[in-house]
């Protein structure tokens, strides 16, 4: 008789990023015999003792990270590693302090990279385990690139056309110094004039001298953008304008900027992949959908008024080098123009192809990431399972941490959020019903042509068991 294959745990942060991506993923692992756990990470991590032995697929290995590394392995939990920030990272000094833990890694077994530049910067990071395995199998988030799964987002589509019709979708990246919450930017707010600011989360491992002159960058080209919103609306009257922050950021500023406007919206509803589908063009500068739009052959502009090449070359290059690149609200113009009147398209040549070929897995090829990821999962499913110890010492030890995790959830449950940690939260982490899941599971079943017979049961209310039935 075959033994049963481990459990996969599949953490979601962001949830209009994240959520269909892993879905998918949980739906091909289905096909191989695994069943999943899926839903808030915040929330499965504080509830890691109530799961039996199985595989943790986190999305980084960050400071963060490793204090739920260590209890997790204590509950036997294997943990496999990608990183969603590899694909447009900061240049490696900075990258590593900030994305990877010389402690936390140690507790990796096995690494998914994006694409071969991804498996080359880890390469490169001093605390590397020698013997940690590096795959580069490509990203789920990639995988909802592909036109062959684009029926995915069909009804959405259908909906966003009739509800917005012709728009230019402007997708802004200012979490930096836009953040949801005052001590997620760059630098804390100052009590007192003339005071020193203190680092916020976002300038976790940068030294001061590059966190200000990232902070100074982004803010002038925050400011750049509040400008071009409205001037867009007069300069193209037959268009929309629809405004998509970053899924970490305030919105505020845009709302206010909307108020004064007739035709610019504000949202951040669902998977960018169907609203870059609808547009008509993407602005941005420096965003990871440039990277989207270039694979979807969606045309997209980096609006670069305000230029500082130690920044944009150094963390941007990737989504700038993809996108038609203007300097000026005029040059911007003509450019959409050209775009709009269907003279321009998505950019061409050889090295902006060759480009996303180093970046993103296999994109042209048969299989999914989402296949070379299972297909991972299935080795080491049937290598030899991790000694687990029964010894006194070793269930002393789980029972003390188990205890320590329920009365952290007590207390927790009690705590007044702080710096509207709850609010964000529920902004980051909406969560979904149960029926929209099952909904969403089938519909990927369809485009897989995958009949296997699936059970979506709720684990609480933010996170979902997927099972063969």
């Amino acid at each position: 008789m075959a033994s049963l294959k481990p459990l996969l745990l599949i953490p979601v942060e962001n949830q209009v990023r994240e959520l269909d991506p892993k879905l998918l993923l949980a739906c091909v692992a289905a096909q191989r015999g695994f069943s999943s756990i899926i839903g808030s990470r915040r929330e499965m991590e504080m509830r890691i003792d109530a799961f039996p032995s199985s595989i943790y697929l986190s999305k980084s290995m960050t400071v963060r990270s490793l204090l739920f590394f260590l209890v997790a392995r204590r509950f036997d939990v294997n943990i496999i590693t990608w990183d969603e920030e590899a694909l447009v990272h900061l240049p490696p000094e900075i990258y590593f302090s900030r994305r990877l833990h010389p402690a936390a890694i140690r507790y990796v077994t096995h690494l998914f990279a994006w694409g071969e530049e991804n498996a080359e910067l880890w390469r490169q990071y001093p605390h590397l385990p020698p013997a940690i395995p590096i795959h580069v199998t490509g990203n789920p988030r990639s995988d909802m690139l592909r036109p062959e799964l684009h029926a995915y987002y069909a009804d959405e589509i259908d909906v966003i056309r009739s509800e917005f019709g012709s728009f230019i979708l402007v997708n802004t990246n200012f979490n930096h110094v836009n953040a949801f919450g005052a001590d997620m930017n760059l630098f804390k707010p100052v009590k007192a004039p003339g005071q020193t600011p203190k680092f916020g989360r976002a300038a976790r491992g940068m030294s001061r001298e590059y966190a200000e002159g990232l902070r100074d960058h982004k803010l002038a080209v925050f400011e750049d953008f509040k400008r071009l919103i409205p001037e867009l609306e007069k300069r193209f009257p037959d268009h929309l304008i629809v405004v998509r922050p970053h899924p970490t950021e305030r919105h505020d500023a845009y709302q206010q900027i909307a108020a004064g406007c007739t035709r610019v919206r504000v949202t951040n509803q669902g998977n960018v992949v169907p609203w870059l589908l609808c547009a008509k063009a993407l602005i941005h500068n420096g965003c990871t959908t440039g990277v989207e739009a270039f694979v979807l052959r969606v045309p997209a502009v980096s609006y670069r008024a305000t230029v500082n090449d130690a920044y944009d070359a150094g963390f941007y290059r990737l989504p700038n080098a993809l996108s038609h690149q203007c300097f000026s609200f005029d040059e911007l113009c003509g450019t959409l123009g050209r775009i709009l009147e269907g003279r321009l398209g998505a950019p061409e040549g050889d090295e902006r192809f060759d480009l996303v070929r180093r970046h993103l897995a296999e994109m042209d090829g048969r299989r999914l990431a989402c296949d070379r990821m299972v297909e991972v999962l299935d080795r080491i499913a049937v290598g030899p399972a991790p000694p687990e110890s029964r010894s006194w010492t070793r269930r002393a030890d789980r029972w003390v941490v188990q205890k320590g995790l329920g009365l952290l959830r007590q207390v927790k449950s009690r705590l007044p959020g702080s710096h509207n940690r709850p609010e964000f939260q529920r902004h980051r982490y909406p969560g979904l019903p149960l029926d929209e899941v099952r909904s969403r599971i089938a519909r990927f079943q369809r485009l897989l042509g995958d009949d296997t017979p699936l059970a979506v049961e709720p684990v609480t209310a933010t996170i979902y068991r997927l099972r063969v039935a």
